[in-house]
């Protein structure tokens, strides 16, 4: 049940927030994954080891997958599947900002049935069950209801920024920036920001948890061409991500240049 599992993110993102706090990120260990795949911490794989401990031993039928674990193709023929970032933000864990986040989901056939998205620094924690709502710190939050890009705030890179993305060569919106893909999310499920956008193929595990926080929230998360996320895929790459309130995700899409 999303209740039941939900119960247990709770408790396992608050550890993990225990885990992260215990290394400092500026001397922590850390290293450049190939491909240009970006930094990892021994703090990122202290807490992917605690996660996979105590999710597993709770739920050993559910399958795994995990930005520090090496992919497993058993999980594809399992109907529950955790999906999970241990620190969202890793840049940002090392510079000893305060914006990075730990990403926990339940993908149930496909689609995100519980969802937590914790920041430890800022005791910030966002939680959405399928059917049960979005809170964050325990308060109900809800999706922007902003009508038109106008007068819109959205969260976006510089990158998605350029006009060559958008028809006109004009976004219509005022941009900001936050690093965790996570907090973006969980930040337009509250209301703080009107919409995000990221054009590029993204990870699932950076977008799963604040999937569910957004649309519990009553707003709208698709990929870039306004197609329903799934979950649990054999190339675990989503099609970029629009998020936010209704009329927002619409003007997003609608304005977008075609590909």
């Amino acid at each position: 049940m999303p209740a039941h599992d939900l119960s247990l993110l709770i408790d396992c993102a608050r550890q993990a927030g225990q885990v992260a706090l215990s290394y400092t990120g500026a001397t922590a260990l850390r290293w450049d994954k190939p491909l240009g795949a970006g930094p990892v911490t021994e703090a990122d794989l202290a807490v992917n080891a605690m996660l996979h401990e105590r999710l597993m031993q709770a739920r050993p039928d559910y399958g795994w997958l995990s930005e520090e674990s090496d992919d497993n193709a058993v999980r594809l023929g399992q109907s529950h599947v955790f999906i999970i970032d241990p620190i969202d933000g890793t840049r940002s864990f090392i510079e000893g900002a305060d914006t990075w986040s730990h990403s926990l989901a339940v993908a149930r056939d496909g689609e995100i049935i519980a969802a937590v998205v914790y920041l430890p620094m800022l005791d910030r924690l966002y939680v959405a069950s399928l059917g049960g709502g979005s809170k964050l710190n325990d308060v109900p939050i809800k999706a922007s209801a902003t009508p038109d890009l106008v007068n819109a705030t959205v969260l976006a890179t510089k990158p998605v920024m350029a006009g060559v993305h958008w028809a006109g060569g004009d976004p219509g919106f005022k941009p900001a920036h936050r690093p965790s893909l996570a907090y973006r999310l969980g930040l337009v499920g509250q209301g703080r920001f009107d919409g995000m956008v990221t054009l590029r193929k993204s990870w699932e595990w950076d977008i799963a948890a604040g999937a569910l926080i957004v649309t519990e929230a009553g707003g709208i998360c698709t990929d870039k061409t306004g197609a329903e996320l799934r979950f649990n895929n054999s190339d675990p790459r989503l099609n970029g991500v629009l998020a936010g309130g209704a009329a927002v995700h619409a003007a997003l899409l609608g304005n977008l240049a075609p590909t």
